[in-house]
């Protein structure tokens, strides 16, 4: 039995909306604030899903098949680069973590866009904090879990597109 490629794709773009979904939950209903690092994950998370969406709706051949898996791995990693420095960020000792510096916002409507990327990345003292964890993992743990299990995913579809020749 096949499954239909579109459904595959499907099942990643609603893994994307269902993560992006919980994490406005967590802001707007348990008031948690994201902080800029968790700002670009869930760019990332959108990415992600938006490959996902694009590919079912496109229902590609094995070339485009190709095309969307690394695309998709592409933002996974991305994803999953800005969750493991948001990670360590929580993992330094209180001593070592940067001071927070000015909110995204800020920094948007401040800095070129590339020095603005810097900052963030360099991560801040809010980005440190950690406010919510579930079996062990912190949210952007979570965050890094996923990015790895969906990298993975769209790297097995690559495979099975190119096996279906």
């Amino acid at each position: 039995m096949t499954i239909n490629i579109r459904l595959l794709y499907l099942a990643g773009a609603v893994a994307c909306t269902a993560l992006l979904g919980y994490g406005l939950w967590l802001q707007h209903v348990d008031g948690l604030e994201p902080c800029p690092l968790c700002v670009f994950q869930r760019i990332a998370f959108i990415a992600l899903g938006l490959v996902f969406m694009t590919a079912a709706l496109h229902g590609p051949r094995r070339r485009g098949a190709i095309v969307y898996g690394v695309l998709g791995v592409i933002a996974a990693a991305v994803g999953a680069g800005v969750a493991g420095r948001h990670v360590w960020l929580q993992s330094l000792p209180p001593d070592q973590v940067p001071a927070c510096g000015p909110g995204l916002q800020y920094m948007l409507e401040q800095f070129p866009l590339q020095r603005m990327i810097e900052k963030v990345l360099s991560g801040s003292g809010e980005c440190a904090s950690v406010d919510w964890s579930f079996l062990g993992l912190t949210i952007p743990g979570w965050a890094f879990a996923w990015f790895v299990l969906l990298g993975i995913y769209a790297l097995w579809l690559i495979w099975r597109a190119g096996r279906s020749g």
